[in-house]
């Protein structure tokens, strides 16, 4: 039996049972269960035996270890009265010897300052010697013993600073360096031009000696930038094409930097800041420069000036790439030198204005784009179908400037372009307008007579109102792709300072760009305009705020949204309205019958509803066919159109309705209950013939809304109940109708209510 499954800090009982029934197959469960029983009360029983000797002998072991402890308490006494004894002994020695040290602390100090003091009169002494005969070594031209010379002459000084010429002395020496400077410099620039290997490594230590290095590079840099600026003359000489020429120079620049990055890093300490610093000046120092060709390029050549700006800025980022690999592979080091920084700037300095003025190039782009979609025809049907043609090749041409603000910004642009697309789609959406009032005017909206009921117009309009709606479903897939882009871009050219973000951006940015992709700094020329990118980012990772980018479109989106639903409702209503703005001029309500008595007493089946009334109940039974596309379950650009146009004579649409016809039938029955309720109330005068007339037209216009499932207009059934109400009964039913309704109606009816 396995006893050290016991010891398991996770021992489980039932699988330790279970074990070990399965180990036993042979003999019954009921005859090993009594074994294993048996053996486990034996095993406790020589545990507990165990358990005993070891606390027995424990307790045994109590005195002597009782006696161990009281005599390691008397030693550590004894050990401290030691340590005290010991700590006095050493406060008498400093006491005894406090006097003796300052002493030697004064001796030391004097024989420091005799030191010293030695060592300048040796010093100045050897000042003399080394300029005696200096002169005569100048003539003979040995540079090597000059630069020695000179050498001794900076050490003298160093120990010299106290002397009262002193500054006389700095100054003689400065002379001296000069003048063998003067006597190196065509050695120098001889030496460079002809990539002379040992005698730059010699001028390298001999200007290092003499403090005077940086001079040094400036001669090599003179030298080579003299052939660069040449090469850039001979090319403009050429006649070539300005994109053809800038890629030639910076190809011939990357040959040039292969070549010296290699050469210098035997001759340099620094190779890469002393080459990055040459293309720097010589970019700097281009005559014509840069600004000034690419201006003259804009103006002479044919296109778009933003498509021609980004074919340059192109090859000027292809360049930088190239020029960052070929560093990269001559150095191990990062790319983190300020010289590195500098020739970044100096490749990307020349779009910075243009970079400023993106959103003006971007905005002409897109109005020379918005010229070239065609709205308008002078059939209907075709300017309906070409305005929903143009939502596509609208929404392509806003995407296609996303892509180049990418391009020609590398992100940078995302400020400005916001406003450029409300400018964009606030034109569209003018000239969409435009497009709709023509076709108002050619649908007749106000009808020559009931009888032509132009239904083809109307469904023109729901169409038109279709394709608002893909206008608002795009806008918000432009907005998805635009938030997007600016968290995908910005996103690696933005380093917030906020700590707020401090966790985040560590996290998912784990160092700083390299100089030549920090196009926050290279594009951006104003802090306050990387603020603003930094600010955006902030927004839209953050989540705190919810804003959009397109806010102005959205708004220019509604605002076409509700004046079309408004368009569509005129076309539609306009046949009702005709009807019944002539209503109150009936000759009927004037009238009384001929057969006097009898016919005032004629029972109300006696008569029928007018054909005003039947006309408008017909049109509106109709009405459910013409509203078919709001039926079909598929048609989300519709219901989103809807949602943020507004239909009159209907609530808020926050909730939608699962049958949009059904919000439509609601608007136009409501419009022609309150039309009707309002010249109802225009009538001059009712005979009673006319009372009873009405009640049988209002009668068959509720059970119009019943048939359709709408609910009449408080006001019709009130003035159907004031129309029917005896004058006994007028006044006590008047008391829970409003007070104008029951003194127009009372009016009408020549009631009085005194």
């Amino acid at each position: 039996m396995d006893y050290s499954k016991f010891l398991d800090e996770s021992f489980d009982v039932k699988e330790w049972v279970n074990a070990a029934f399965r180990a036993n197959k042979d003999s019954s469960q009921d005859q090993y269960a009594t074994t294993l029983v048996m053996k486990l009360q034996m095993f406790i029983q020589e545990v507990n035996n165990l358990i005993e000797e070891s606390c027995l002998q424990s307790v045994n072991n109590l005195p002597r270890v009782m006696r161990e402890l009281e005599a390691l308490k008397q030693e550590a006494v004894l050990l401290q009265d030691q340590m005290k004894m010991i700590k006095f002994d050493i406060q008498k020695v400093e006491q005894d010897t406090s006097q003796s040290m300052l002493t030697l602390l004064k001796l030391d100090t004097v024989k420091t300052r005799m030191k010293d003091a030695s060592e300048a009169l040796q010093e100045a002494d050897n000042w003399t010697s080394l300029l005696s005969g200096l002169d005569d070594i100048y003539e003979s031209g040995n540079v090597n013993e000059i630069a020695a010379k000179l050498v001794g002459l900076q050490q003298s000084l160093l120990i010299l600073t106290d002397v009262p010429d002193y500054e006389e002395r700095c100054q003689y020496l400065e002379t001296l360096k000069n003048r063998l400077e003067a006597l190196l410099s065509p050695q120098v620039v001889a030496a460079f031009s002809a990539h002379s290997l040992e005698s730059a490594q010699m001028y390298v230590k001999i200007f290092t000696d003499i403090d005077r290095l940086p001079q040094l590079y400036k001669y090599y840099h003179k030298c080579h930038r003299v052939s660069l600026l040449q090469q850039w003359r001979d090319e403009n000489r050429k006649s070539l094409e300005f994109p053809v020429l800038l890629s030639t120079f910076y190809d011939h620049l990357l040959s040039v930097c292969s070549e010296q990055v290699s050469w210098c890093s035997q001759v340099f300490a620094e190779p890469m800041g002393i080459v990055c610093e040459l293309f720097t000046e010589t970019l700097v120092s281009l005559e014509p420069g840069l600004p000034s060709c690419i201006q003259r390029h804009l103006e002479e050549s044919e296109g778009v000036a933003l498509n021609k700006l980004i074919a340059l800025k192109k090859i000027s980022e292809r360049f930088a790439n190239n020029m960052e690999s070929a560093l990269v592979n001559h150095s191990n080091a990062a790319l983190t030198s300020k010289d590195v920084g500098h020739l970044a700037v100096a490749i990307y300095a020349p779009y910075q204005t243009y970079i400023l003025q993106y959103g003006f190039l971007e905005s002409e782009f897109l109005s020379a784009s918005l010229d070239s979609i065609q709205l308008d025809h002078e059939e209907v049907l075709d300017s309906v179908n070409l305005l929903a043609e143009s939502v596509g090749k609208v929404f392509s041409t806003a995407k296609q400037a996303q892509d180049r603000c990418l391009e020609f910004t590398n992100g940078c642009g995302f400020i400005m372009l916001p406003s450029t697309f409300a400018s964009f789609f606030s034109a569209y959406v003018k000239e969409f307008r435009r497009v709709v009032v023509n076709i108002g005017e050619k649908c007749r909206v106000e009808l020559p007579s009931f009888d032509y009921q132009d239904w083809v117009s109307f469904q023109n309009i729901l169409k038109i109102i279709h394709t608002c709606g893909d206008l608002i479903m795009h806008t918000d897939e432009l907005e998805h792709s635009l938030v997007s882009a600016v968290v995908g871009s910005v996103g690696k050219i933005c380093f917030t300072e906020s700590p707020e973000y401090a966790v985040y951006h560590n996290y998912m940015r784990q160092s700083k760009p390299s100089p030549f992709h920090d196009f926050g700094h290279l594009l951006l020329d104003k802090q306050s305009d990387r603020e603003k990118l930094n600010d955006l980012l902030e927004q839209l990772e953050s989540g705190k705020h919810q804003i959009s980018l397109l806010k102005d479109v959205y708004s220019e989106m509604y605002s076409l949204s509700a004046s079309l639903h408004q368009f569509a409702f005129d076309v539609v209503f306009a046949p009702l309205q005709q009807l019944l703005m002539s209503l109150p001029d009936f000759e009927i309500w004037q009238s009384e019958s001929q057969a006097g008595a009898i016919t005032t007493n004629l029972p109300a089946f006696g008569l029928t509803p007018q054909e005003y009334i039947t006309k408008i109940g017909q049109y509106l039974m109709t009405l459910p066919q013409q509203l078919e596309p709001f039926t079909q379950e598929d048609n989300p650009a519709l219901c989103v159109a809807l949602k943020h146009g507004r239909l009159p004579h209907t609530l808020d649409q926050t909730d939608m309705p699962e049958q949009l016809a059904d919000l439509w039938l609601e608007s136009v029955a409501n419009g022609s209950m309150r039309l009707y309720a309002e010249q109802i109330l225009n009538i001059p005068k009712l005979s009673t013939l006319a009372t009873q007339q009405l009640l049988i037209d209002i009668d068959y216009f509720c059970n119009v809304m019943d048939d359709l499932g709408l609910s009449s207009l408080e006001n019709i059934c009130n003035i159907a109940a004031l129309l029917k109400a005896s004058p006994e009964e007028y006044t006590h039913l008047s008391d829970s109708v409003p007070l104008r309704l029951q003194n127009r109606i009372a009016a009408i009816r020549n009631l009085s209510l005194h």
